[in-house]
C-alpha cells in the first residue's frame, strides 16, 4: 500500500487506535531479562525454527522478496508473515499482546509506538546486534525508553517542501528557507498562475497535530518536560500555531479544499503550487499528472523553512521489535538484523520506494541519484522523535483540532494552545 494511503488508514482508524492504547505494561508478560534492560548478544550462527512476523499492510508486502538473502543464508528457519490492513493493525496487535498470543516479532511505526516501549511487552535490543550511530539519530532515539533500546529502525520518513519549480521559475521566487520568506513565496506562485500557493492538509487531526509540533520545535519550543511534564501552553507553541494559520488567513492555502486524496490532481493540475509532504508522492505524481517524465521537469523539492530556532521536521516511518514471550528469540533478533542491514533497507528501497533508516544506505545510486530526495536526506538529519508517552497521539489530535479554529479566525493562537495544554493534563501521559 503506497505511503500516502497508509496514512489516509490512519485517518479513519486513529479515534479506533487511540482508544486502543491501554496499559500493556500490566499484562504480566516478559522474564528477568526485558526487566532489567539488558540482553544477551545475538551470535553469528545461522538462524533456526520458525519466526511468526506481523506486519501492517504497506511497505511489508515486498519482505518475502526482500527476504531471500536472508533465506538462502539460514536454510534452516521458517519465516511467517502475516499482513494486516493498517487501520486494524495496532489494536490487533495490542489485542494478542494482552491475550499472550502474539508474534515473535511486530512492526511497529517509530512516531506512534510509545505504548509498546515497555519491558513486558518488548525485550530489549540485544548488545551489539546493531550499530545504533548508523541509524538517523531520531528514528534511533524513538525507540529507546530509560536508556534501553526495544526497537530498531527499518524505513524512514520526514517531511519537507514539495513545490512546482516551473511556478517559480516563472514568479522569480526561489524555495524560502524561514517563516517570514514562506507565505511570500506561496503568494508569488499564486501569482504565476496557481490557484493557491500550498496545498494544505485541512483533516484537522492528529497529522495536523504533528505539523503543528514540528512548527513548534522550529519557533524553538518543546511538546514535553525533562520532568515529565506537557510543555504546549507557551509561546513557542503559539507562535507556532499563528505559523500553521497564516497559510489559510494569508489566502494561500484553503481551509475546505483540496481534501486528501486531492492533493496530488490539484499539484499537478495547478490548483495548488506546493505541499509540505512525505517524499512518497515523488514517484506518484508522474501517474497523478498521466505523463511520464511530467515531475522531473515541474518539480522541485527543499528543506522546511526555519523558524527562529531551527528547520527541524519529525521522524517516522517503521520499525522492528522482538516480543518479550518469543518462542525464538535468537532466530528473531537474526531476522531483525538483517533488515537493518544497509544492503537490505536499498533492497526494500528498490522493491518498495521506502527510504532506508540506515544512513549509509542513501549512497547508493538507487537513492543517491535521485535529485528530488535530497532535500528529505537532508531534512532527515534535522528531525526529532514525538514525546515517548502513550497519550501522545491523542493530544495531537487534540491539538490538530483546536488549530481549525485558528485558521477559521474563530479562535486565538493562545486560547488554543492554553485548550491543548489543559486536555493534556487531563488524559496525562500514561504512567500515572
Amino acid at each position: 500500500m503506497p505511503h500516502s494511503l497508509r496514512r489516509g488508514a490512519l485517518r479513519l482508524t486513529a479515534g479506533i487506535a487511540l482508544i486502543c492504547t491501554f496499559a500493556l505494561a500490566g499484562c504480566g508478560r516478559g522474564g528477568d531479562t526485558a526487566a532489567t534492560g539488558t540482553a544477551e548478544p545475538v551470535d553469528d550462527s545461522p538462524a533456526t525454527g520458525s519466526v511468526d512476523v506481523w506486519a501492517a499492510q504497506g511497505d511489508a508486502d515486498v519482505l518475502e522478496k526482500v527476504i531471500e538473502p536472508f533465506k538462502a543464508d539460514n536454510p534452516d528457519v521458517k519465516v511467517n508473515f502475516t499482513l494486516i490492513p493498517n487501520g486494524e493493525y495496532y489494536t490487533k496487535l495490542q489485542s494478542a499482546v494482552a491475550a499472550g498470543k502474539g508474534p515473535d516479532v511486530a512492526q511497529f511505526f517509530p512516531e506512534s509506538q510509545a505504548q509498546f516501549l515497555d519491558p513486558s511487552i518488548l525485550q530489549p535490543v540485544p548488545d551489539g546486534l546493531v550499530d545504533k550511530g548508523s541509524f538517523f539519530k531520531s528514528l534511533w532515539d524513538a525507540g529507546v525508553v530509560k536508556n534501553v533500546a526495544y526497537t530498531v529502525p527499518w524505513y524512514a520518513y520526514t517531511y519537507a517542501l514539495v513545490y512546482r519549480s516551473d511556478l517559480a521559475d516563472k514568479a522569480g521566487v526561489k524555495a524560502p528557507t524561514t517563516w517570514k520568506d514562506t507565505v511570500p513565496f506561496l503568494k508569488a506562485m499564486q501569482d504565476a498562475g496557481a490557484g493557491r500557493g500550498l496545498a494544505a492538509d485541512i483533516g484537522w487531526d492528529i497529522f495536523n497535530g504533528q505539523d503543528v509540533a514540528m512548527y513548534a520545535w522550529q519557533a524553538g519550543g518543546s511538546l514535553f518536560s525533562s520532568d515529565g511534564k506537557w510543555t504546549l501552553d507557551t509561546p513557542e507553541m503559539a507562535e507556532a500555531i499563528k505559523y500553521n494559520a497564516s497559510f489559510f488567513t494569508s489566502g494561500a492555502a484553503d481551509t475546505s479544499t483540496p481534501t486528501f486524496l486531492d492533493a496530488q490532481p490539484y499539484f499537478t493540475s495547478g490548483k495548488t503550487a506546493s505541499m509540505i509532504t512525505g517524499p512518497w508522492v515523488i514517484g506518484q505524481l508522474d501517474k497523478a499528472a498521466g505523463k511520464d517524465g511530467w515531475t522531473a521537469s515541474h518539480v522541485a523539492t527543499a528543506p522546511l523553512p526555519a523558524g527562529d530556532s531551527s528547520g527541524a521536521s519529525f521522524s517516522a516511518g517503521g520499525s522492528w521489535g522482538v516480543l518479550a514471550d518469543s518462542d525464538n528469540a535468537d532466530a528473531s533478533w537474526k531476522f531483525v538484523r538483517h533488515l537493518a542491514e544497509p544492503s537490505t533497507q536499498v533492497a526494500q528501497y528498490k522493491a518498495y520506494s521506502s527510504l532506508p533508516a540506515v544512513i549509509s544506505a542513501w549512497d547508493d545510486p538507487a537513492i543517491a541519484d535521485q535529485p528530488l530526495l535530497d532535500a528529505f536526506f537532508t531534512q532527515m538529519k534535522n528531525t526529532r522523535a514525538f514525546p515517548q508517552v502513550t497519550t501522545w497521539q491523542q493530544v495531537a489530535t487534540r491539538l490538530g483540532k483546536e488549530i481549525e479554529a485558528v485558521a477559521k479566525g474563530t479562535e486565538s493562537a493562545e486560547k488554543a494552545a492554553a485548550n491543548v495544554q489543559a486536555y493534556a493534563e487531563s488524559v496525562g501521559t500514561g504512567a500515572e
